[in-house]
């Protein structure tokens, strides 16, 4: 890997004010690195090579004024769900597949106000609706430790392409793990911010209630610097929260003496729970409280083994909902070779959307049916409100929760396609933080196998800033977030 696609973002942001590297030069860098390991990984869905050149001279310019901010000239990738002005965002669909927004997400906003240059845009499960980026409409992406295996999903572009050195550092959105499950599987941090604090405006929709927009980074820092540029209050997000963002990279003290640290039981007798995985948090755990944490062993969360199911009620009676608007009226694909418009409408949804979109379509619509809305989703809403006060409990009496981001490491490709209800146990330790609007975030603690482990940290709702403060603490601790793999 070339020295310059090594980096973070703040050893980045140093050679760029000393002048000692140009954004042009940083840019095509990974541009370089891009073409050399992109057609292994397949990180992205579409490349901006032009732009990115375009934005980084403009950088340049802004660096040279003394005008720069702390992302101006850095080199990102955005997930294909984020609208992008000018730029076919797809939702890795045939739905979307030449659908070109007018307008930017207020994300993409965000980052181009700071000078951010963006190299293009990540590959992903359809929709979001996945563990493991094989649900993509057009090519799965590989993990970069081994390309045999899945990156994890649905945000598994961007993650990859951290861990590949495709980009700095990357954006992707959270429904129920998206974020942190990749970015545990590809061995880098991720971040789901709390519900509302980062805009969804311009976000495609897949469950309104559970969605939410955060970074990918290769270490807590750039994580905390990322999420400090697209935090804050949005008019046109009527979910967002009324507060300005605050500069979360001030909360990273690397002070965690007398931190509350709990640790719920119920996460480590998770379905599916690999032995190695489970050794590398307790030994996380361990390093924390050598740091100075309290460990609390015998915290318990009940009805944590509600939340899968809870989940696969209510994301897909909104995505049911969300995905209403895809009839190849107004955008997207049509299919006009059918009789009547009914017919065109029902031959467009069929052959639009893939096999899980159309699944989950399906259990949403069931779920919202008369004479079953009380039976399911309703009971849902009622269980989500209990685990919801479950975590507000616990968070009385500690400041942050541990627990392992995936039951597992990264598996094969093809291994769990063919049995969803496996694929959907890939997120039983990140879903009920997103039923209960929580931040959570996943980093590096070791390896099984070979294969990067995350150690998922969530804090209480506003409580962004103690979860950073955890992460960076242990990270800097330890070595495992300095290791990345070989792709030459």
């Amino acid at each position: 890997m070339n020295h310059l696609t090594s980096l973070t973002i703040h050893q980045a942001r140093r050679l760029l004010d000393a002048r000692e590297v140009s954004s042009v030069e940083l840019t095509q860098a990974f541009l370089e690195r891009i073409q050399q390991v992109e057609p292994k990984v397949k990180a992205y869905v579409t490349l901006t090579p032009e732009l990115a050149l375009e934005q980084a001279r403009a950088a340049d310019r802004r660096i040279a004024e003394g005008h720069a901010a702390p992302l101006t000239g850095i080199p990102l990738q955005i997930k294909d769900n984020m609208c992008t002005r000018g730029v076919r965002t797809t939702c890795s669909s045939r739905m979307l597949e030449n659908f070109t927004p007018p307008y930017d997400a207020t994300v993409v906003e965000r980052l181009g106000a700071q000078g951010a240059v963006m190299l293009g845009k990540g590959n992903m499960d359809e929709f979001a609706m996945g563990s493991s980026t094989e649900n993509s409409a057009f090519f799965p992406t590989r993990n970069p430790w081994d390309l045999e295996r899945v990156p994890g999903g649905s945000s598994g572009g961007p993650a990859a392409a951290v861990a590949a050195g495709e980009a700095l550092a990357s954006l992707g959105s959270d429904t129920g793990g998206s974020i942190r499950q990749p970015a545990a599987l590809c061995g880098v941090v991720g971040m789901k911010p709390t519900y509302g604090l980062v805009s969804r405006y311009g976000l495609v929709a897949f469950a309104s209630s559970l969605d939410q927009i955060g970074p990918f980074a290769r270490d807590v820092e750039d994580c905390a610097l990322m999420l400090s540029a697209i935090a804050g209050h949005d008019r046109r997000d009527s979910t967002s929260l009324p507060q300005p963002s605050p500069d979360f990279r001030s909360a990273l003290s690397g002070n965690i003496r007398g931190l509350r640290v709990g640790v719920p039981v119920e996460y480590f007798n998770a379905q599916g729970m690999n032995r190695e995985v489970e050794k590398a948090i307790l030994d996380a755990i361990a390093i924390l409280q050598g740091l100075g944490a309290q460990i609390d062993w015998n915290v318990s969360l009940p009805s944590t083994r509600y939340a899968l199911a809870v989940y696969y009620i209510l994301a897909p009676s909104e995505c049911s909902a969300n995905l209403a608007r895809y009839d190849g009226v107004k955008y997207g694909y049509s299919d006009h070779t059918a009789g009547s418009m009914w017919e065109e409408l029902e031959a467009t949804r069929e052959h639009g959307f893939g096999q899980e979109v159309k699944r989950r379509i399906m259990l949403g619509t069931y779920s919202l049916s008369s004479g079953y809305y009380d039976a399911y989703y309703l009971k849902a809403q009622k269980v989500r409100t209990i685990i919801t006060s479950e975590f507000q409990q616990a968070f009385r009496t500690h400041d942050v929760l541990v627990t392992p981001t995936s039951p597992t490491v990264a598996f094969r490709l093809g291994d769990k396609t063919s049995d969803p209800l496996q694929m959907y146990l890939s997120d039983v330790c990140t879903i009920p933080v997103n039923i209960a609007g929580l931040p959570g975030l996943s980093l590096p603690c070791g390896f099984a196998g070979g294969l990067p482990v995350g150690m998922q940290i969530i804090g209480p709702a506003l409580g962004d800033a103690a979860v950073l403060r955890a992460a960076h603490a242990y990270e800097q601790a330890t070595e495992w977030h300095t290791r990345w793999p070989e792709l030459e």
